[in-house]
Parts: C-alpha cells; structure tokens; sequence
C-alpha cells in the first residue's frame, strides 16, 4: 500500500453526488485526474488513450468486468462541469464502468487532490490573467476496495501491460480475502 485515500465529494457525469473513492462500490479503480482542455499531448490525452484501451479489455473480461471500475475526475470543475463530464463519457462510448466526475464545490479540489498525492497548478498569464493551462504530472492510481492506493503509473512508467497485470493481480487478491 502506497497510502490510502478517504472518500471525498464530487459529482457524477449526470449531476448526481457521490463518492471518490466510493467504498460502497467494491470495485478496484484505476483514477486518472484530467481537464478536458489539456493541450499536452502527454498529459490528459493520454490518460483518457490509455484508459480507453483499459476499458476495452476489462469489458471483455468478465472477471475484470465484475470487479474493476475506470475514474476520470477533473481537476478543473469550473469548466468541466457535470455536462461537459457527461458529453466526453458519450463520446467515448465506454463499455465497461467508467466513471466521469467533478468536485462538488471548487473547495473540494484541494482536500481531494492532496489525499491522492495529485499535483495541478493553474497557471497565470503575464499580464496576471488567470490561464485555462493547469500544469500537472500525468498519474493513474490503482484504489483496492478499503481506499488504498496499490500503484501509482506515471508518464514514464505507463505501460497497459503492467496495469492489467497489476489489476488481474489485485483482483486476484480480493477473491482471496476474507469477508469484510
């Protein structure tokens, strides 16, 4: 375990409130934070290519199917608003459970991203403007069912391989574990 995360608010690509990581799901999740106006190529578009291949996979497993659900929470919900959230989750078509959520409030932000360890830095312009960019180091987190964040996959470390193995492992290793 690398460190565990407490369940914090955020909104549903549908407006609804729920929980991150939800507890009452049982499901092992693989969390990217995003902004859908990412100009960098190795940032969010990657984690939303990367995770458009994971979700292929784990819907023609059944037993990841069962067992494992996608998350991409923005870390801008002045912008990606629940709609915006839902519009991205339509045109990516999932096929397995991926989630697409907001911070309820813009204080939920802060408390959310420092329990995941997750930098994001909004950048401002010269003239002090505020800047729609907000800096931020590519990360995937592998959340078991308690909150506990098993692997984190960086941009240098991002390999699809690895994180189906890990999954099939930690599903694996939930199967075997006694009722909670």
């Amino acid at each position: 375990m690398i460190q565990r995360v407490d369940p914090h608010p955020v909104l549903d690509a549908d407006g609804r409130r729920t929980l991150l990581p939800d507890p009452a799901s049982g499901r092992i999740a693989v969390v990217s934070f995003v902004y859908t106006a990412c100009p960098d190529a190795r940032g969010c578009p990657l984690a939303f290519a990367t995770l458009d291949a994971l979700d292929e996979i784990v819907a023609a497993d059944p037993e990841l199917a069962d067992r494992v659900e996608l998350v991409s929470v923005s870390f801008d919900p002045e912008r990606d608003t629940p709609e915006r959230m839902r519009a991205l989750r339509e045109a990516l078509a999932p096929r397995s459970r991926w989630r697409f959520l907001t911070p309820a409030e813009e204080g939920d932000l802060g408390p959310l991203l420092r329990d995941f360890g997750q930098d994001a830095l909004r950048l401002t312009r010269e003239t002090g403007e505020v800047s729609p960019v907000i800096r931020h180091v590519l990360k995937l987190f592998l959340v078991d069912p308690r909150g506990r964040v098993r692997n984190v996959y960086s941009a240098g470390l991002l390999d699809l391989r690895l994180l189906v193995a890990d999954l099939r492992t930690l599903v694996r290793e939930e199967a075997r574990a006694p009722a909670r």
